[in-house]
């Protein structure tokens, strides 16, 4: 690629030109892998109680088939700096895909639950090198500036698009068997691969991202970062929770279909599918503090509907208004949040801050799925479950609003 001082400094064209055929092509590959990715977080999701009822497994054991994909990729998350350091940014990405086919062929295959989990941590792992990993190719092949923010914002759509695929997606998969949920990203991240051992640039090659050092992991120190990491960890790890408590209601309770489930869960995320390429507008028109309060605000009168309501029924009256609050809490806070933790602290430490960051968000979800799901297994009903969901929701709103607060009084004459 050429075009002048700064396509050279950049190894990408000028921040003017029109994306060319190659711009494009690693673009789809990279946002082709990120919708897999998410799919994969939703679409077993809906085979759980499936799951739960061919093998015989508690809703605490099938849960670890959720979490142990968050666990998954948040040890990845905090490890493998140092292993993208060493190998390089391409050589990373297409090994954890590879690895990331090969696990969704054995979960598709296998009985024991500790195995089946234990493909769920590799996928979850795998994942989380090939998302960074995307990013910072993404950084080496476009030059700063709005084109390569209009190929972050394809990127992040395509992400929060895949979590609402990864439910249709399952419903339709579970006509055949619940296995296909499991197995079915394997074709699909073989058939990324083959262009993606094409286009995408070589380390140490012009558009190639520089190898990022290996800056080691330190907990954050920054309150601010601190208080954003505990929000936003309480905010996806309530999301997944009552997503699982309502599948495992829908289904064997009120004996709904796995696709009409999957239907039923779509207020809960197609609102942050629509709104994400206006995330970065929204954030810089309205304060980010008051972004991540309302957002933390929303999903807590959410839960404490249903804490309200364990019945649920009808579905107009007790679970749609929870999921459209839910739904709206990510609306408003989730690129807040993202963006308050990577301005947070010394430029310097920024990555190690970030990476810490994201990986509190996955074990949000790691603590609070096997909780809920130990109370959902306790037969008391699902209000234990949506008090914990509630509690978790006001320690998350609790920690927004401490530097809102303080912020307020620093504008006071």
């Amino acid at each position: 690629m050429t075009g002048g001082a700064t396509a050279k400094a950049t190894g990408s064209a000028p921040a003017h030109a029109p994306w060319d055929v190659r711009h494009r092509a690693v673009l789809l590959v990279l946002s082709a892998n990120m919708i897999l990715d998410a799919v994969e977080v939703s679409v077993v999701l809906v085979a759980l109680p499936a799951v739960r009822a061919e093998l015989g497994l508690s809703p605490l054991a099938v849960q670890w088939l959720m979490s142990g994909f968050a666990l998954g990729f948040a040890v990845a998350l905090l490890t493998g700096a140092r292993l993208v350091a060493r190998l390089g940014t391409r050589r990373v990405y297409l090994a954890a895909m590879l690895g990331f086919a090969a696990a969704s062929v054995a979960g598709g295959l296998l009985d024991d639950p500790a195995l089946l989990v234990a493909t769920r941590v590799v996928k979850g792992a795998c994942a989380a090198l090939t998302a960074p990993a995307g990013l910072a190719i993404i950084a080496g092949s476009f030059p700063e500036g709005p084109r390569r923010q209009r190929a972050v914002a394809v990127y992040s759509l395509c992400g929060a698009a895949g979590f609402t695929a990864g439910l249709l997606l399952s419903g339709a998969l579970l006509a055949a068997d619940w296995r296909w949920t499991l197995a079915f990203p394997a074709p699909l991240a073989l058939l990324v691969l083959v262009p993606a051992l094409r286009v995408l640039p070589r380390d140490g090659a012009a558009g190639a991202p520089a190898r990022p050092s290996a800056t080691p992991l330190r907990p954050p120190r920054d309150g601010a970062l601190l208080r954003t990491a505990l929000g936003a960890a309480t905010l996806n790890g309530t999301y997944h929770s009552v997503l699982f408590l309502l599948t495992l209601h829908v289904q064997e309770r009120l004996g709904w279909s796995p696709w009409v489930n999957a239907l039923a869960l779509l207020p809960a995320c197609v609102p942050l599918a629509v709104t994400v390429p206006f995330a970065a507008r929204m954030t810089a028109r309205w304060d980010a503090g008051r972004l991540i309060a309302l957002g933390a605000a929303a999903p807590l009168a959410g839960y404490a509907l249903l804490l309200a309501r364990p019945g649920l029924s009808p579905y107009a009256t007790g679970i749609l208004p929870a999921l459209l609050l839910v739904g709206a809490g990510f609306v408003l806070s989730f690129a807040a949040l993202n963006m308050r933790a990577a301005s947070a602290g010394p430029a310097g430490d920024r990555p190690a801050a970030v990476r810490s960051y994201q990986a509190a968000v996955q074990l949000g979800a790691v603590v609070l799925l096997p909780a809920t799901g130990a109370l959902a297994a306790a037969g008391h009903g699902g209000r234990p479950a949506f008090a914990l969901l509630t509690v978790a929701a006001a320690v998350g709103l609790a920690a927004a609003l401490y530097p809102f607060r303080t912020s307020s009084r620093k504008v006071r004459p």
